[in-house]
């Protein structure tokens, strides 16, 4: 293997490198399939040891005070924000996130986020009176944090930093396809002032350490963000020592489209939802719902707005779509595209060919399906790709039902007359709906219905997921 500065030496436990067997995981660039980088291939052993360091320091960090622990987490944000060059092209070779996209999403969302719950130390409730009884909120204890590949430091952030500022103590398994920002991360907390245990990092697979981590007697919470099947798992093997489990899971976002509708503007945030991050995002919107009528207007719309995304080498400033994760991920999302041109879906863009000029890499063509079976694979199934499905709807009442009509919760859209879309976005069964682009609050909950998940990210109730509560009766 040709010698990387991104390849990581062991796992960071106790606050120091740990390493662990001689084994190791490739990390593989998607845009070019070269490996370029390794991590240790964690064990339960190596679990074991991080559970203890996290044990030993979580007595003396939960001690101290809230605002000491939101000055530890300003630092932190500092930090993550001094280093964001290198973050982020470690963040576009590991997953192929455009640079641009890299350097602003992956790494200034995440250094915001930290800025948003530290502010929470001073207006929390962590006691009050009731009646006679003075009710208190504890930190829960050692958290297992395992997270996905397609926002690598964003998704451990969400948890680390109301985990630390309730005054836990964390371990953490990246996915072994972007594993590259964790050692980073570490490095950061303990220049930030986070105490040696406190935050404790393990490599390796979820068959392996995520297994261990979730069944892990001396792990309290379990903190997990993926697909809905991987939930389902680590829930069934949380179970066995009843330990508390949020889950952030899958999504197939609607994209409702009211007949008082700017459609112009509506329809580019729409694809913007649908295609960034090449469609790999949870809260993505990969169904656009719009009035039977106007179909023919949004398909125009949306083909046109769909060539202006570029796919390309990830490290071009001029990138808009970079590969997927892996090439594994490619077949999969090209499986369903090929699903939906063999159900009948009228292909309108794109296609499961390779884009033109690109034939290494985990490419796919941004991709348009219009008069979509609600009930088909391609509308019901999370694809995770750049692939925007137009459903036409008869009535207000029918895009209601197809919007809620599938086993998600995670993130909807609607775009029509401010009161008339507030309507709409009230009966969804989503977690989160945007109101004509309304702008992304950090204080605002995030998490969904149904097969999203349960708990909570950001604001308030982020925080209370890694608290306990305790009632003291006088």
């Amino acid at each position: 293997m040709t010698p990387s500065t991104h390849t990581v030496a062991g796992h960071w436990i106790g606050g120091e490198t740990v390493t662990g067997s001689a084994d190791t995981l490739p990390v593989v660039n998607p845009a070019t399939g070269e490996v370029v980088a390794e991590t240790p291939a964690g064990t339960a052993a190596d679990v074991d040891r991080a559970v203890a360091a996290a044990r030993a320091a979580f007595p003396a960090w939960s001690a101290t005070t809230p605002q000491h622990r939101a000055d530890v987490l300003r630092r932190l944000g500092a930090g993550l924000a001094a280093r964001t060059e290198e973050i982020a092209q470690a963040i576009t070779a590991e997953m192929g996130s455009p640079i641009g996209m890299s350097r602003t999403a992956q790494v200034a969302f995440p250094a915001a986020v930290v800025e948003s719950v530290a502010g929470l130390a001073d207006d929390f409730a962590w006691t009050e009176e009731v009646g006679n009884s003075l009710i208190v909120r504890e930190p829960i204890g050692v958290v297992g944090a395992i997270t996905p590949w397609n926002f690598p430091l964003q998704q451990i952030v969400s948890k680390l930093a109301p985990a630390l500022l309730a005054g836990n103590t964390m371990v953490f398994k990246p996915s072994e396809n972007a594993p590259l920002t964790a050692r980073v991360l570490a490095e950061v907390a303990a220049e930030a002032g986070v105490p040696a245990g406190v935050f404790n990092v393990v490599y390796g697979t979820g068959t392996t350490v995520g297994e261990a981590i979730s069944a892990h007697p001396d792990i309290d919470m379990i903190s997990f963000t993926g697909s809905t099947r991987a939930g389902q798992r680590i829930s069934s093997v949380a179970a066995a020592t009843v330990k508390r489990v949020a889950l952030e899971l899958g999504g197939k976002g609607a994209n409702i489209i009211l007949d008082d509708a700017d459609l112009p503007a509506a329809v580019e945030r729409g694809l913007m939802m649908a295609f960034s991050n090449g469609g790999q995002v949870c809260g993505a919107w990969p169904r656009m719902l719009v009035p039977a009528s106007r179909q023919d207007e949004v398909v125009a719309l949306a083909v046109a707005a769909a060539k202006q995304y570029t796919v390309g080498d990830p490290g071009d400033e001029t990138t808009r779509i970079g590969p997927m994760a892996s090439e594994t991920h490619r077949q999969k999302v090209v499986g369903y595209i090929e699903r939906g041109i063999a159900d009948g879906a009228r292909l309108v863009f794109g296609g499961p060919q390779r884009p033109e000029g690109l034939t290494v890499g985990a490419y796919v063509q941004p991709t348009i399906f219009a008069d979509v079976d609600p009930a088909s694979a391609i509308a019901q199934e999370e694809i995770f790709g750049p692939v925007l499905t137009i459903i036409p709807y008869a009535d207000e009442e029918e895009a209601v039902a197809i919007a809620n009509g599938t086993l998600y919760g995670l993130t909807s859209g609607v775009f029509g007359e401010p009161e008339h879309a507030l309507a709409i976005a009230r009966r969804l069964r989503v977690g989160q709906v945007d109101v004509n682009a309304g702008h992304w609050n950090p204080l605002a909950p995030f998490g969904g219905y149904k097969q999203s998940g349960n708990g909570r990210e950001f604001g308030r109730m982020g925080l209370e997921e890694f608290l306990e509560t305790k009632s003291i009766q006088r």
